[in-house]
């Protein structure tokens, strides 16, 4: 197999327990590909010329404690590089250096999110599901299964302004991710009766009797065929295909327990001004319920973001 493009491991300095190498290191024995690990700090303190000494003899801390991190990994055979840098945001930090290294998957630990972080868009990991172009992969505390278990979300009508490559991404990323470390790779899809019923609603100016079980039944068929079409090209069987009825978060939630799923693979566009503020998109919507990880895909084309 030939050698794939690097994974970059973001690793948390003040952690003691990193599944986001553990995860790394599992996806680079298979594969195989160079992993590099990565320590991006700041303080301000630290930060101006009178402070070089100190700022140095961090860096260097860091860099050693990377070292021994490392040094287990290449013993088995694995190449691994390490980084640190002295910089800020992180999430800038991240999509800089993910661009410097042209890494193909950047691996991060994640954790649970206050309402507040989630929206004024402080946190690391919204910031880079917007703007990292690598696929990213958010690592839950949790080891993987013996026959690892991806679900494709996808969304082949477009309902939440996803462009129609990004499906066909998210699908070649889970097979290719299946590929790698074995297992299955099912399919989901949720449409959601009531938000047409308001939309329907919404468009006449008179009260009107919506046949409700008409229209579900006609909402299930277009949306069943679109996924079946969908799966189709991709090899997909229909006993790993679901297309649910409700919302998409709860539906994700209730399948991903159900199957006890290692990863959602999901796609993300990136989005500005006050909708995106806002609104978010499904992936952060269901990043800190999930009890497995998240794997973002971004569109073809898609185009690094920096916030400064």
């Amino acid at each position: 197999m030939a050698e794939q493009k690097p994974v970059l491991v973001v690793v948390d300095p003040t952690a003691s327990f990193h599944p986001s190498i553990e995860r790394a290191v599992w996806y680079a024995r298979h594969a195989p590909a160079p992993i590099e690990l990565f320590i991006s700090d700041y303080a301000p303190q630290l930060a101006g010329a009178g402070a070089s000494d100190a700022r140095e003899a961090a860096i260097e801390r860091h860099r050693s404690r990377l070292e021994q991190l490392a040094t287990p990994l290449r013993s088995e055979g694995l190449a691994v590089e390490t980084d640190v840098r002295f910089d800020y945001p992180l999430h800038d930090s991240v999509v800089r250096k993910a661009s410097d290294v042209g890494a193909g998957l950047v691996v991060k630990d994640t954790h649970y999110h206050s309402i507040l972080k989630r929206s004024i868009f402080s946190n690391t990991d919204w910031s880079l599901i917007r703007n990292c172009a690598a696929t990213l992969w958010l690592v839950k505390p949790r080891p993987p299964g013996l026959r690892p278990c991806f679900v494709a979300a996808v969304d082949p009508l477009h309902e939440r302004d996803k462009p129609a490559t990004l499906d066909n991404a998210i699908l070649t990323a889970a097979h290719s991710l299946r590929d790698v470390l074995g297992g299955e790779v099912h399919v989901f899809h949720a449409f959601d009766v009531t938000t047409a019923i308001a939309v329907a609603s919404d468009s006449v100016t008179m009260p009107i009797a919506l046949p409700i079980d008409e229209l579900a039944a006609a909402m299930r068929a277009e949306h069943t065929q679109a996924v079946e079409r969908l799966c189709k090209r991709h090899g997909v069987t229909p006993d790993r295909v679901h297309v649910v009825q409700g919302g998409t978060r709860q539906s994700l939630l209730n399948l991903t327990d159900q199957l006890r799923a290692d990863a959602v693979v999901m796609g993300a566009v990136s989005r500005s001004g006050l909708k995106g503020l806002f609104l978010g998109n499904t992936a952060e919507d269901v990043l800190d319920r999930l009890h497995c990880d998240l794997v973002i895909v971004k569109p073809e084309g898609f185009k690094a973001v920096l916030s400064g």
